[in-house]
């Protein structure tokens, strides 16, 4: 049964910490020399245009916990040292969710907005403004910990691309045959059992960096 107070605060933050992540993407190759995204338009923070519908359905089937755009499109090859290019573009995105989920670890410590508001019953505009900011946090740390996952079409996998000698490149094309494969599995898997091994995975993450943000912890 779908929580429709999580719902309804978590989809726009969802919406914007996306929008952030893809144009931080596309700004990143725009600097390094490549106008791919530029000319695509993608270089915009309107929403609608960086919706992936299947992303946004795992996003739901996740209780609104991790999910995707669409990908900005990125041509390496107009950047003059290619492995850095794709480096420094993959890992922008999930950055620019670390540095949304530590403005709101910010409200959260500086405003004294403790954990438990989360469970409280109380409709007032206080309350929901502290679950807003909450869920702003975790959403942010959620999505960026999700993208850092070395598995094809996430930009981790294209971190691990750059980050790798000169000659192993193809281990990560190796990956892109099964990867999006595996990610469906591991998604479908967490859906049916209710057991999420992608949570499993980026929980203990997720709530360390909540914890250093807030000093409190979520779980």
């Amino acid at each position: 049964m779908i929580d429709w107070e999580r719902a309804l605060l978590s989809i726009p933050i969802f919406l914007l910490a996306l929008t952030v992540h893809e144009f931080a993407h596309g700004y990143a190759a725009y600097k390094l020399g490549d106008k791919t995204a530029f000319r695509a338009g993608r270089l915009t923070f309107n929403p609608i245009k960086h919706i992936d519908p299947f992303g946004a359905l795992v996003f739901v089937l996740s209780n609104f916990t991790f999910g995707w755009a669409k990908p900005v499109p990125v041509n390496v090859h107009n950047i003059a040292d290619a492995k850095k290019g794709m480096l420094i573009t993959a890992a922008a995105g999930p950055a620019s969710n670390i540095v949304q989920a530590f403005v709101f670890g910010m409200l959260i410590r500086f405003g004294n907005i403790p954990v438990y508001v989360l469970a409280s019953p109380e409709t007032d505009l206080e309350t929901i403004l502290g679950k807003f900011i909450w869920f702003g946090l975790f959403v942010n740390c959620a999505l960026a910990f999700f993208n850092l996952l070395p598995v094809p079409p996430l930009d981790g996998s294209k971190i691990m691309y750059g980050l790798l000698p000169r000659g192993k490149e193809h281990i990560v094309y190796n990956l892109e045959r099964y990867g999006p494969i595996a990610l469906i599995f591991l998604i479908g898997f967490g859906f049916l059992t209710g057991t999420s091994i992608i949570w499993a995975i980026i929980g203990p993450f997720v709530n360390t960096v909540i914890f250093i943000f807030t000093g409190q912890n979520l779980f």
